[in-house]
């Protein structure tokens, strides 16, 4: 399988000749061996000014010895004419195929010159044309091995293999050629350009669970959901609530963190419809006259008692949503179960893999159970770090549309490091173009442990940071930064298309840490730092 550089070529949405590159970068994949790379301009930041990797190359294939082919393609119908080959575009513009593919390879020529120093150069070209037959190839304008039509398509893989097969192997100068073209396609740029792009494609292909989901009929209706992270599982529980909605439904969504409720409510429009279950218990306590002290020990704990204790909840909703199931308790269910009508529907909604708290699972005998390990939201060099690393239960399915670039990991050995490396991590993203409000920084360790959730800002950067606090309307409060930071149990069922997940540090690689680790790794949509102790690099590096 070919090295295809940008690598998330899979993840565009484009059409015409855009599209049939996306096609020709398909069959390079499967026809080309390891050995060659390939580096094309069909990006996202290109799309909309042309597809050429530089001046009007479409396509360079690098091998092993550092020989190089230019590809040119020729979409669609091409004029014959005494001249030679000529590709119209329109009514009043052409381009004569021979004339522009001499100037190609004239300007590299030219540019390669310091790149190849004293190396001997083997620079070569294919005109592939895959809708179209050449009738006439003594007036092509090209020599006829230079061409690949509509009946030799089929051999285009095979005819670049031949192309750069016979070299003995330079790496060091493959290298320095592969570095050259890559700075020519400048991939620095195209994180910011990307995120909104990836985000609204991953939404679309995580949506399937949501579809057909819904589209169950039973009764009871009890749905257990066993999904893993960025699977849509989020989009399925919003899906259920807006349609409960439309239909005059009452409905109810609970989850055990808060920025996750506040979120949903935020997305639903109508915050009272998602609450964690610690503010459903609130809620119903206060219809019967009872007023919870937060500033006195315990109160959460007999709050949840004695919601518990009440004899009936009325049968108030039709439909109830339990996101994060594996971290409630099977005795909360029961408690919940007395709030839905009889006819009503629960949805639980769970990932073990995420479970960061003890809890004893309930009994689900009598429902009906669901389970999806396909990741549409993690990059697949991520996801397959993630499975060989911690080696979860069941393997998770990288089903996002890009590849995306290895995890980057930075240790340290001391507080000062910590800081000096979280630092870096954050300076190496934006360097990378992601904006401020793209990055995410989550600690490993909880708010009591963490050495960094006291500062609103390390080195440049400011953080946004949980005060602990709530305004008058219940909003949380943040300190006045730009960069978010939270821990890994507050940030669990969100994500940011940049992590840097820090103050990663324990004694041994245990079920615990390896589901605190699953979560925070998993958040990352397109790129992830690792800050970790030397010795939790020690213990997770290893493996």
């Amino acid at each position: 399988m070919a090295r295809i550089t940008p690598s998330d070529w899979r993840a565009l949405e484009v059409t015409g000749a855009a599209a049939r590159e996306i096609e020709t970068l398909a069959s390079f994949e499967k026809g080309l061996p390891d050995t060659l790379q390939v580096l094309h301009g069909v990006h996202w930041s290109r799309v909309q000014s042309g597809f050429a990797v530089i001046g009007e190359i479409d396509f360079v294939v690098i091998g092993p010895g550092g020989g190089i082919l230019l590809i040119e393609q020729k979409s669609g119908l091409l004029d014959e004419t005494p001249d030679g080959l000529v590709k119209r575009y329109g009514a009043d513009k052409a381009k004569h195929v021979g004339h522009q593919i001499d100037r190609m390879m004239d300007g590299v020529r030219n540019r390669l010159g310091p790149i190849v120093r004293d190396e001997p150069l083997r620079l070569d070209y294919l005109l592939y044309c895959p809708d179209y037959v050449v009738k006439s190839r003594a007036t092509a304008g090209l020599p006829d091995e230079r061409i690949v039509d509509l009946p030799r398509r089929e051999s285009l893989s095979q005819r670049i293999v031949q192309a750069l097969a016979a070299d003995e192997p330079r790496p060091l100068l493959a290298r320095r050629l592969y570095e050259f073209f890559a700075g020519e396609l400048d991939l620095i740029a195209d994180a910011a350009t990307l995120v909104g792009r990836s985000e609204a494609l991953v939404t679309r292909l995580a949506g399937g669970l949501a579809v057909w989901a819904r589209r169950l009929k039973f009764s009871p209706f009890r749905l257990r959901v066993t999904a893993t992270a960025g699977s849509g599982k989020t989009q399925l529980a919003l899906a259920v609530m807006q349609d409960a909605a439309r239909a005059g439904r009452r409905a109810q969504y609970l989850c055990y963190n808060r920025p996750l409720a506040d979120h949903i409510g935020r997305v639903l429009g109508n915050p009272a419809h998602a609450a964690t279950f610690h503010q459903y218990c609130e809620m119903r306590l206060r219809e019967t006259g009872y007023v919870p002290d937060f500033t006195r020990a315990g109160t959460f704990d007999e709050m949840v008692a004695r919601f518990l204790a009440l004899p009936h909840g009325g049968g108030t909703l039709d439909e109830l949503v339990i996101d994060e199931g594996q971290d409630f308790e099977a005795q909360w269910l029961s408690a919940l179960q007395r709030w839905v009508h009889p006819e009503g529907r629960i949805w639980w909604l769970e990932d073990p893999m995420q479970q960061l708290y003890e809890r004893q699972a309930p009994d689900f005998a009598d429902w009906v159970s669901i389970n999806d390990d396909s990741n549409y939201r993690t990059p697949r060099l991520i996801l397959d770090a993630v499975n060989r690393l911690l080696a979860p239960e069941r393997t998770i399915t990288a089903a996002a549309p890009y590849e995306g670039e290895a995890i980057e990991f930075l240790d340290y050995d001391s507080p000062e490091t910590l800081i000096a490396q979280t630092r870096q991590a954050l300076t190496q993203a934006l360097l990378a173009k992601f904006r401020r409000q793209d990055i995410a920084v989550v600690t490993f360790s909880g708010r009591e442990r963490s050495r960094l959730l006291p500062f609103d800002q390390i080195g440049p950067h400011k953080l946004r940071v949980f005060t602990g606090n709530y305004d008058l309307l219940g909003e949380p409060q943040y300190t006045d930064g730009d960069v978010l930071m939270e821990t890994v149990y507050r940030f669990k069922g969100q994500s940011a298309p940049c992590v840097v997940l820090t103050e990663v540090d324990f004694e041994m690689l245990d079920e615990r840490a390896r589901r605190k680790l699953f979560v925070g790794m998993t958040r990352a949509s397109m790129k992830l730092y690792v800050v970790l102790s030397r010795r939790a690099a020690g213990r997770l590096l290893a493996q």
